[in-house]
């Protein structure tokens, strides 16, 4: 007969410390809905001397004592009287037992319906208990505790959580860590820039399918990163995965950011770094089959005239220069002219060009933090409206801008070198009050 709750026995020394812990908060509140059922019981309760008495000296010898296989066995027979036809698991927390994962809370949830947890304590139980009465063993970790009442109270959170109508939505474990074998993607509240660090920009933009792909994509770094031994063992399940993973082993050589990415404006002695990423730049175009900065543009001479007029910024990193971009305030004759659409609307712009990341930096979120200072730099400027134009085949580009909360206007012509193509799409980002 299939039961109403999930049924958790907590055999125990020490009952009113797990039950203050499991009757509290989301579990405690499913507790009390009938959700789940959990129940702590003292071991003590059911010993056969007037001492209540529940370890003994060890045979052979040794340090400490061990818990007697009596008290357990008897506590173990009245909680198995009250189960009726349930579908019990009895498990024995233990240092030699399998290390728990979330598998396993998905298997206990999946096949049973009453769980019986024995928290043994000083040197350990009976061996004769474990035998006779103990379905299997279960660790936390290669580590020893004083008591099994902390591995308890993780496996009965861990279980009851899967159960349905404990959490709000099947969402809220769905897409935690370790749920598909990875671990979750980073979280973000308000405020929107904290101590100089931003939410990223894609989080922001509302568009739920970028914000999907972005949030699969951290899974796969931050389990690369902090559990390799997961990441090796997982096996993409669909063509999007498997292009993702792709993406980030080509990412992963690359340097990281430990800091939060500043900009400044560029000066003179900028010119070298600044043409060393456009050469970068222009052979990673290139080697995409790109016709954009193909030919000598954009050179020494052009940024020279940006940081004269004041609208050329470098982006630093831990004091390395990590990209530039140019933001103007000067009418861009050539936007006058859009087809196959429209800008929102005629107000005061400026407009992103030349912009840039080192290779050595791509993929490190040092391209969304260029879009996030440029959006600085236009609120400095007291605009509200970036207008930029970008490559027909600039796929990367044109997937940065949209991810930034970039929206696509409509087609341009640019003075393209003879020989190159002048076709341009054209995108454009309203900025939003800071909150």
């Amino acid at each position: 007969m299939e039961q109403s709750a999930m049924r958790i026995d907590i055999m125990t020394l020490f009952p009113d410390t797990v039950h203050a812990v499991l009757h509290e908060s989301i579990i405690g509140r499913a507790a009390k809905k009938g959700i789940v059922d959990i129940n702590c019981v003292q071991i003590r309760d059911f010993t056969e001397n007037r001492q209540r008495q529940v370890d003994d000296y060890p045979y052979g010898g040794g340090f400490g004592c061990v818990m007697m296989a009596q008290p357990l066995k008897s506590c173990l027979e009245y909680v198995m009287s009250t189960a009726e036809e349930r579908r019990s698991r009895v498990i024995y927390l233990s240092p030699q037992g399998q290390p728990y994962t979330q598998e396993t809370a998905k298997r206990l949830k999946r096949d049973y319906d009453h769980l019986v947890l024995v928290c043994g304590h000083y040197e350990g139980v009976d061996e004769r208990f474990i035998e006779e009465c103990v379905d299997e063993e279960i660790s936390l970790g290669d580590f020893v505790l004083t008591g099994g009442e902390i591995a308890a109270m993780a496996v009965a959170d861990s279980v009851c959580r899967l159960v349905p109508g404990v959490l709000a939505d099947e969402q809220c474990y769905t897409g935690e860590s370790h749920w598909d074998g990875l671990l979750e993607y980073p979280q973000y509240t308000r405020p929107e820039v904290w101590e100089g660090r931003a939410v990223p920009e894609v989080l922001i933009n509302g568009n739920h399918a970028h914000i999907e792909r972005w949030r699969r994509k951290q899974q796969l770094i931050r389990t690369k990163e902090k559990r390799p031994d997961m990441y090796a063992a997982f096996q993409p399940a669909s063509e999007e995965d498997r292009k993702l993973m792709s993406s980030v082993e080509k990412e992963s050589g690359r340097k990281k950011l430990t800091q939060p990415v500043v900009y400044r404006a560029a000066v003179a002695e900028d010119i070298p770094r600044i043409l060393e990423i456009v050469q970068d730049a222009r052979e990673s175009l290139g080697r995409f089959h790109i016709d954009q900065w193909q030919g000598p543009y954009p050179g020494a001479e052009r940024f020279e005239e940006d940081i004269q007029l004041g609208q050329c910024f470098v982006l630093t990193h831990a004091g390395d220069t990590v990209g530039f971009f140019v933001l103007s305030t000067l009418h861009e004759p050539g936007y006058d002219d859009i087809t196959d659409g429209k800008w929102s609307g005629d107000m005061p712009y400026c407009v992103l060009h030349r912009a840039a990341i080192a290779k050595e930096y791509r993929g490190s979120g040092a391209s969304q933090a260029l879009m996030r200072c440029a959006d600085e730099q236009a609120r400095v400027y007291g605009r509200k409206c970036i207008r930029v134009d970008t490559h027909r085949q600039n796929k990367p580009m044109q997937s940065l801008l949209r991810e930034s909360g970039y929206r696509y206007r409509g087609n341009i012509l640019v003075d393209a070198e003879p020989g190159h193509d002048p076709h341009r799409q054209a995108f454009e980002k309203l900025l939003k009050d800071k909150k």
